[in-house]
């Protein structure tokens, strides 16, 4: 059991456990968080994930967790863990099964007060749009050739087809296409589950919301984002779904094959990997861009969709709903830090690059990369901006959500949907739903407060917050 004692205090908000915990580790293990959400970290096997993680082939510097942390499969969700390009792995599980889940925030052209007699109406309306569920397929039944566009191209084929706005793709991490993303590196079986879940966002804990701005908090920014108080935003939280998966799936299998038959002992065998410049490692590689562009095709989807719902409702035109941006998290990518190129996985955290980055939109360049933290439902969500600090400190990192502190069963035994939904009813937030106990699922007690996960890494200075975003209408799987 790691106890507060075996921390070593870097800051007010920084703490590592040091190399010498175990004699097994590499590198020391280090996180952010607040004494207020500590205790929450000590709940579960979380910190014991991110120390396994030291153990590994070339990682450099140091495991590293957001103050969302929580336990995951093999690697904690809110964990960073970076590998020399030569001697270091990657892995299919410290990805993550939900390849590319991401968030994307849209924003609408009306202020509360001009629609705030509708928000149940357009719930509602989003509902019928934007298929959910377990399993959910949507309209769109993917053809052999349209599947193989979408994993090789991703939004970017929906911009050729007419599903898409120029200002998506250039709104949208890495434009939303990874190339040298191989469609023959996704298994028959992975298109099949994702042939008709384009335009769609499963359950758990994803969902479609409709927002209003509450609080802006630094305003030169939120100028250059569109952003002002109480205007409506709509935020899509999901990823790859089956497609995702099943690559995951896949590729864990071979790579814990892998390592039997090269006789390699793991402290944990769901950090199975492949050496990064092998044969094996670079078909998971292409798999899992492929995969990222399926996610990121999904997303552009259902902005679509709810462009759609828009017009039915108030006559808007798709060129009135704007895209602020789109950021992965569960994701591989090649970056430099230290003048050294790396191995980046990310899980359950978000790229936060900073002003100047090269890879962003040049509106975005003299402010630095959108950061978008989605709260559990019921509670506000951020929009934060990188700042160099991110360079200096988390390979560019961010978290992405509150973090769990209850498991999926847990909060089903504890709290009673209808009870959750009249709840939020009562707080003026409009819910679709295709499941009670899914929704109870999402319950925000069953998250940390995601006020104090944004408030540690603003004054960590790693993202800077711009504004607070409320829910008016929540449409959940």
């Amino acid at each position: 059991m790691i106890k507060k004692e075996d921390l070593k205090k870097i800051d007010e908000l920084i703490w590592e456990i040091p190399r010498s915990f175990r004699e097994d580790m590499k590198v020391a293990a280090r996180f952010f968080a607040s004494e207020k959400i500590l205790p929450e970290i000590f709940k579960d096997k979380s910190l014991w994930q991110l120390i396994n993680l030291t153990t590994l082939p070339g990682i450099y510097k140091y495991a590293l967790a957001m103050p969302d942390i929580h336990e995951g499969y093999g690697s904690p969700i809110g964990g960073v863990a970076c590998f020399d390009l030569k001697e270091g792995i990657i892995s299919p599980g410290i990805c993550g099964y939900d390849i590319n889940c991401g968030v994307r925030l849209l924003l609408s052209p009306f202020s509360y007060d001009e629609i705030k007699n509708k928000i149940q109406k357009i719930t509602e309306q989003i509902y019928k749009e934007v298929p959910s569920g377990v399993g959910q397929g949507g309209w769109w039944n993917l053809n052999e050739n349209e599947m193989e566009n979408i994993l090789y191209w991703g939004a970017q084929y929906l911009l050729k087809i007419g599903y898409a706005l120029e200002d998506d793709i250039e709104n949208t991490e890495s434009k939303g296409c990874l190339e040298g993303a191989n469609p023959d590196k996704v298994s028959d079986h992975a298109k099949k589950r994702g042939k008709d879940q384009i335009g769609t966002i499963g359950a758990g804990n994803h969902f479609v919301e409709i927002q209003k701005v509450q609080e802006i908090y630094s305003h030169e920014e939120a100028k250059v984002l569109g952003l002002e108080k109480d205007r409506i935003t709509i935020m899509i939280h999901c990823g790859s779904r089956g497609l995702g998966h099943q690559v995951a799936t896949d590729y864990i299998r071979k790579a814990i094959k892998y390592l039997k038959e090269n006789k390699i002992n793991l402290v944990d065998i769901e950090l199975a990997y492949f050496p990064f410049e092998s044969k094996e490692g670079n078909d998971y590689l292409e798999a899992m861009k492929a995969s990222a562009n399926f996610a990121w095709a999904n997303r552009e989807f259902i902005a679509y969709e709810i462009r759609k719902a828009f017009n039915k409702v108030f006559g808007t035109k798709p060129e009135e709903i704007k895209q602020v941006y789109d950021v992965a998290h569960n994701i591989v990518k090649i970056e430099e830090y230290d003048g050294k190129k790396l191995v980046i996985h990310r899980k359950g955290a978000t790229r936060a690059f900073w002003k100047g980055y090269d890879e962003l939109p040049e509106k975005y360049k003299n402010i630095g990369q959108p950061t978008l933290i989605p709260g559990s439902m019921g509670t506000a969500s951020y929009v934060l901006i990188g700042q160099i600090k991110a360079k200096e400190i988390s390979f560019g990192t961010a978290p992405h959500g509150a973090g769990r502190v209850m498991s999926r069963n847990e909060a089903r035994r504890k709290i009673e949907g209808r009870e959750l939904k009249k709840r939020l009813e009562e707080k003026g937030i409009a819910v679709a739903e295709g499941s009670l106990s899914g929704l109870a699922e999402e319950a925000p007690e069953a998250y940390k407060d995601v006020n104090e996960v944004v408030e540690i890494v603003h004054q960590i200075g790693i993202a800077k917050k711009v504004a607070k975003l409320v829910p008016l209408g929540v449409i959940k799987g």
